[in-house]
């Protein structure tokens, strides 16, 4: 599966997974959606994502738990 909003770069952010190429790492998107943030308020947080990215994070983790 290809996921082309997730960046992993060795150069930013320790590689860490981050969405596309921003230092927002997908570890704080998923911690907010595990708090019950709507996708609005992540949004609110971080005016930079889209809606798309906070989808494909959650499909990022999934795949990533099932392999």
């Amino acid at each position: 599966m290809k996921f082309t909003r997730i960046t992993v770069n060795p150069a930013q952010m320790g590689g860490v997974p981050c969405i596309r190429g921003l230092r927002i790492p997908v570890a704080t998107v998923v911690e907010m959606v595990a708090e019950g943030m709507s996708v609005d308020e992540i949004i609110k947080l971080y005016p930079d994502l889209e809606p798309e990215d906070i989808t494909e994070v959650l499909c990022y983790m999934c795949h990533l738990k099932r392999n």
